[in-house]
């Protein structure tokens, strides 16, 4: 199915690693172009090397995320390059475990920064291009409790704010016909998933646990997977779909767990 992506600018949060660099490389396979924001410049210009190497498009723009001036200079450049956006995809954070008994409210602000700010930063200062495209907006969220997991606070109250800047932003932005939503990830075996699992005595244990209680399939969704969800709502094919927070996680958040 031709999604109507070719060389369309698409800016990437975190696109060098896990979910966010699924998102990229698939974006690229549709023939758009991904343009990765992030601060490692190794990472980020290893990924866009790679997809290049595979006969893709893709472009960068260093920022550290939480800094509100390269955010906007981040968006700055992209605009310089190529004079369009056509779609934001808020992907980077982490799950940093800043909890209300093991936190502080300097952390939990920092936490905030990472995790939610610069979803507003960027969605601010890419609009006026995405007003004159009438492009479309995509929110990473996640579901945070994990079974055993506790202390993530700061993490939830991003997530939270996550899931209202969309309905909020798909409200505000309806008379530009510019969509929002967001995709809400619950298992996904991504680096830093695989980082935590390991913070466990017995990690292989744990992720047993994890997996067999998503119901379809009883495996963790892939990062491909929430990247044709992401790219579809995108797209043109999504086009009457907006405010909608979706859940790509084999029914992990909501269907019954007494299917175990």
């Amino acid at each position: 199915m031709d999604l109507g992506l070719k060389d369309k600018v698409i800016i990437v949060t975190g696109g060098s690693k896990g979910i966010g660099n699924g998102i990229c490389t698939e974006l690229a396979k549709e023939g758009a172009i991904p343009v990765i924001v992030g601060r490692n410049r190794e990472n980020v210009l290893d990924a866009v090397k790679k997809i290049e190497e595979n006969g893709g498009k893709a472009s960068h723009a260093f920022a550290e995320l939480t800094d509100p001036a390269q955010c906007k200079s981040a968006v700055e450049n992209i605009v310089q390059e190529f004079g369009r956006i056509d779609g934001l995809v808020n992907n980077a954070g982490v799950n940093d475990g800043i909890g209300l008994e093991n936190g502080n409210y300097e952390a939990f602000l920092e936490s905030i920064n990472r995790n939610l700010t610069h979803y507003y930063l960027m969605a601010h200062h890419a609009l006026p291009m995405l007003k004159e495209s009438k492009g479309a907006i995509v929110n990473i969220g996640s579901k945070t409790a994990v079974t055993g997991q506790g202390g993530t606070s700061a993490y939830a109250a991003a997530n939270g704010g996550r899931n209202a800047l969309t309905r909020e932003w798909a409200v505000e932005l309806l008379p530009y016909g510019i969509r929002v939503n967001a995709v809400i990830v619950a298992e996904c075996y991504t680096p830093l998933y695989d980082r935590w699992i390991k913070t466990f005595p017995e990690p292989e244990k744990k992720l047993n646990e994890i997996t067999r209680r998503i119901p379809l399939e009883n495996r963790m969704t892939t990062a491909v997977e929430i990247a044709d969800m992401v790219i579809f709502l995108l797209s043109n094919k999504s086009s009457h779909t907006t405010g909608q927070l979706i859940y790509v996680d084999g029914g992990y958040t909501h269907l019954d767990r007494a299917l175990d």
